[in-house]
């Protein structure tokens, strides 16, 4: 069996997944905030997309070591979004010979579906998966395979950059980024209630692990603790509550909280709390599976 990685260029990061059929090799990613800047001036920034180069190298060169056959580069929200994202593409292309796909935010809940419900049990019912992202929040509802996708405009780092300008966050501002949130969802179960109805709600990527590590008081990031971890809205608040309310010096000693996400973890927990709040969720079972968990499961075969 070929061994294949899947390269995700996110607004935040840059991660990697090199596996051998349900065997990971290799995970591994780089803060390289793509997408600062893009929420008010629309480009991503030279700065930025040579840091985001430079590790989409790096993380390339270190898939071929591994025995990557197939290397599959992605692109999301920041993506989407920026008028010159052709730039980016050109400069992957040019550092290392790989062509970057940017994905619809349809195509990219649908593929966190996948990955989400890698390695965790079947349930008879509808399954929701929520993946905040540095751009956008994704959801994607089904039983085994995904049925519908929407993605909402309001991230960790755009809702950082347009709402949560103060240190640290005035109360006002994080009730704004919250209703911009459950706005969405309501205009989204109006449209779709099927997706807010979900007998399973599974939480994916930075803010979700970041929040359920931080209530463990993880000083050294366990994946497989953090698997299947049943996140309550009461111990999500309590995150929110803390974070919320500490100015950056003090909120990076949390443990749990890596320091380069310390600056855009509070816009993610208004998202979060935003959603388990319109959804009256108990509880969110984390998942540390991901987008490039779907690619992987498809066979690389982008929809």
């Amino acid at each position: 069996m070929s061994i294949d990685a899947v390269i995700d260029i996110g607004t935040n990061s840059t991660k990697i997944l090199v596996a051998d059929g349900g065997r990971d090799i290799l995970r591994a990613l780089e803060v390289t905030r793509l997408g600062e800047g893009l929420a008010t001036g629309g480009r991503l920034s030279p700065a930025a997309i040579d840091r985001t180069v430079a590790a989409v190298s790096a993380l390339a060169a270190r898939a071929r070591d591994a025995g990557a056959t197939g290397i599959t580069v992605v692109g999301t929200a920041a993506c989407r979004r920026a008028v010159n994202t052709a730039d980016l593409a050109a400069a992957v292309r040019d550092a290392c010979g790989l062509d970057l796909t940017v994905l619809t935010g349809e195509q990219e809940a649908s593929l966190s579906f996948t990955g989400a419900l890698r390695r965790l049990p079947r349930i008879a019912g509808n399954t929701l998966v929520v993946d905040i992202g540095g751009g956008s929040t994704e959801l994607c509802v089904g039983v085994d395979e995904p049925h519908r996708a929407v993605s909402i405009p309001v991230g960790a780092v755009t809702a950082t950059e347009t709402d949560l300008t103060t240190d640290p966050p005035r109360p006002e501002d994080l009730t704004n980024v919250i209703g911009a949130v459950q706005d969405e969802l309501e205009e989204i179960g109006r449209l779709h209630p099927e997706m807010l109805t979900a007998s399973r709600v599974v939480g994916i990527a930075g803010t979700i692990v970041t929040v359920a590590a931080v209530e463990i008081g993880q000083a050294v990031l366990d994946e497989q603790a953090l698997h299947g971890f049943m996140l309550t809205r009461e111990a999500a608040e309590d995150v929110f509550r803390t974070l919320a309310t500490e100015p950056l010096a003090d909120r990076v000693r949390n443990p749990g909280l890596p320091r380069e996400r310390a600056d855009i973890i509070v816009a993610g927990c208004c998202v979060l709390v935003g959603l388990m709040r319109r959804l009256q969720l108990d509880e969110i079972t984390v998942s540390t599976g991901s987008l490039r968990d779907g690619v992987i499961e498809r066979g690389r075969l982008l929809p």
